[in-house]
């Protein structure tokens, strides 16, 4: 859960029931720029708030446009809880944001960027949270992932949202439905959203296995393009571990600091529900990651099979060709033998052997039987023929 300062009594989330921080009156904290260093007025914008709303007791309080707004209202109102959803902001929204509410600067970097990993981490009195969210695409059939950071202060909630998932909304609904939840604090807001993650993640658990299914079936029917989709949906597995596996972590860590943090005894029971899921849903994908392999292997071992049955009709096939070329090369050699006697003693030489005997004849007749028969008989016993 991470130490406190030394000399600083420990806030996190059991200080969320204090009373809270006055801050300044006036404008808006100036900001500092990373170059000068000197203090600029904060360029406004709205286009990547979401929503900036007040609670109080679990009640909206007031709604504003711009973040601003949002500062003073809250400043001028005691007792208020300001819940801020950004989708991906700028770098001054953010940092105006961050000296708002006193955020560590290593925070507003890893909110800054993307592509960070599931973790935990305490910054003083505030928790900073990094989820990964994921959703099913039915149409392409595949695993679409979001990132959602999560600052939790004593008074104060600010979600940063890097892609489409997951969808506050809901959960900003639901929270505002059940007011004896929301007015257990900026701690209640975050069980929420771990809910929602959490809960998001059972559509895609049903998608993966309907898409494993599919697969199997798609192994077994020989087709030459599965091989690719298993290997696109391993890499789909391995991201969802990625996402899954460090919240048992997290939510071990915040079950380590109940005592210590004063927790609210419902609070703890409804993390440990979320905890649960999070147990099953890790347990399922391992056995997706598992049985991914398990049908990799058989695919493979089909595809070798397939392989050497191949082989084995171009081998078979060989060696028909071979017989046959064996016996046209013995009925080629044997019909040679009298084309080449015959050749010999048509050439009509005055001063040939045997021209002009009587026997001749037969002998040039007896001669060419022989010669056939005797290759006959070797290609035979050789079984050439």
């Amino acid at each position: 859960m991470g130490s406190e300062p030394p000399g600083r009594r420990p806030r996190g989330l059991r200080g969320l029931r204090k009373p809270a921080k006055k801050r300044p009156a006036g404008p808006p904290p100036a900001e500092v720029t990373e170059d000068s260093g000197t203090a600029e007025p904060p360029a406004e914008t709205t286009s990547s708030v979401i929503n900036a709303v007040l609670y109080r007791d679990g009640r909206r309080v007031s709604t504003h446009d711009t973040l601003a707004e949002a500062f003073r209202q809250q400043r001028a109102t005691s007792g208020t809880l300001a819940w801020i959803g950004l989708h991906r902001p700028s770098r001054d929204e953010l940092l105006t944001i961050a000296s708002e509410f006193d955020l560590h600067p290593l925070a507003v970097e890893d909110a800054l960027e993307a592509h960070q990993r599931p973790k935990l981490e305490r910054y003083g009195g505030t928790l900073f949270v990094v989820l990964r969210a994921a959703r099913y695409l039915d149409d392409p059939e595949e695993v679409d992932f979001g990132e959602l950071h999560v600052f939790v202060g004593r008074d104060f909630v600010i979600t940063v949202r890097h892609g489409g998932a997951p969808d506050l909304t809901a959960v900003r609904r639901r929270m505002e439905n059940t007011p004896e939840l929301l007015k257990r604090g900026p701690e209640a807001v975050l069980y929420a959203i771990l809910d929602a993650v959490v809960d998001g993640y059972e559509p895609v658990v049903a998608g993966v296995q309907n898409d494993i299914d599919e697969i199997e079936t798609e192994v077994f029917g020989g087709d030459p393009r599965v091989s690719r989709r298993i290997y696109e949906l391993s890499r789909e597995v391995v991201e969802f571990q990625r996402a899954t596996r460090p919240l048992n972590g997290m939510l071990e860590g915040l079950t380590a600091g109940f005592e210590k943090y004063a927790i609210d005894e419902e609070l703890r029971r409804y993390l440990r529900d979320v905890a649960d899921h999070v147990l099953h849903t890790t347990d399922r994908v391992d056995g997706f990651r598992q049985a991914l392999q398990d049908i990799l292997t058989v695919n493979a071992t089909l595809v070798n099979q397939q392989q050497n049955a191949e082989m084995r009709a171009l081998a078979e096939a060989g060696f028909e060709q071979n017989e046959e070329i064996k016996k046209i090369s013995s009925w080629a050699a044997i019909l040679f033998a009298p084309t080449l006697v015959g050749t010999i003693y048509g050439m009509n030489f005055d001063s040939m052997p045997e021209l002009h005997w009587v026997l001749g004849y037969p002998f040039a007749i007896v001669l060419m039987a022989i010669v056939c028969t005797s290759l006959y008989l070797i290609f035979k016993r050789r079984d050439w023929l």
